[in-house]
């Protein structure tokens, strides 16, 4: 389940359907009745109550497919720490001390989040930090 907050127009979650888990794009949140309308691949639209929205655990496959390059002379040789660019904004995902530490750089502006994200919460840093959003 994902939480109220967590959750934006435009953000890529899974759903429940029918025992079936699928991958679609929030187009509007209704936070009085705690649901989300989501158009999955399937080109179905659909109000999904939040206990049927799942987050979507941000790894190399789903940077890929946003769009992002894995930049491999910034890679460092332990193999602990991969980096990924979309134009000026990059995403490291680095292993310290057995814990996962995600860091986003756009410009000048630097975030370390402790802990892996997933894919809305990526979208929703990006749209924070470039006023664009991230598809």
């Amino acid at each position: 389940m994902i939480r109220l907050h967590d959750v934006k127009t435009g953000d890529t979650v899974l759903v429940s359907y029918e025992g079936e888990l699928l991958e679609g794009k929030v187009l509007e949140v209704n936070p009085e009745d705690r649901q989300a309308c989501v158009l999955t691949h399937e080109q179905q639209e659909f109000w999904y109550s939040l206990d049927d929205l799942y987050e979507i655990p941000l790894d190399e496959s789903q940077l890929l497919k946003l769009k992002f390059q894995k930049d491999e002379s910034a890679a460092t040789g332990n193999g602990h720490t991969a980096v990924y660019v979309r134009g000026p904004f990059s995403v490291q995902l680095a292993q310290e001390g057995g814990h996962d530490i995600t860091r986003l750089a756009y410009r000048d502006e630097h975030r370390e989040i402790k802990g892996a994200l997933t894919v809305n919460q990526l979208q929703n840093h990006y749209h924070i930090m470039t006023n664009f959003h991230l598809d």
